[in-house]
């Protein structure tokens, strides 16, 4: 599990690799994974829009961003949680995510939560010796 806070903002991710929805022999490897929301601050939150970057294992690196997450926009008061899952496909065996949640206090002040960086890895990768 990864964890990362920003003001009062806890964010924890648990990756897993869908074995059933992956082709390796075409280059296909598919992850999802879940997001743990918590607001520990003392303002309700709205999430508004996420950012991603999301690098294979050559380098190759995909950036996505649109508003909320699995199309909600999830007010937290403080106290409150929100979960989800979602899904990444990538063409290699492993990678890496990592992001940013805008959200907007019920002031109507907005600020930038980290989404830690997490590794996409397959859950027993065969080791080859030289």
């Amino acid at each position: 599990m990864y964890r990362a806070q920003t003001d009062g903002i806890e964010i924890t991710v648990e990756p897993h690799y869908l074995d059933e929805q992956s082709e390796p022999e075409a280059h296909r490897y598919v992850w999802a994974y879940t997001i743990v929301i918590v607001n520990e601050s003392n303002s309700t939150v709205e999430l508004e829009t996420r950012f991603w970057r999301i690098t294979n294992a050559v380098g190759q690196v995909e950036e996505v961003e649109g508003p909320g997450v699995v199309g909600e926009h999830p007010v937290l008061a403080p106290g409150d949680s929100y979960q989800y899952t979602s899904g990444c496909p990538l063409n290699t065996p492993s990678g890496t995510m990592v992001g940013y949640y805008v959200m907007r206090r019920d002031d109507g002040t907005r600020f930038t939560v980290n989404i830690p960086a997490f590794s996409l890895d397959l859950p027993d990768p065969m080791r080859t010796l030289n």
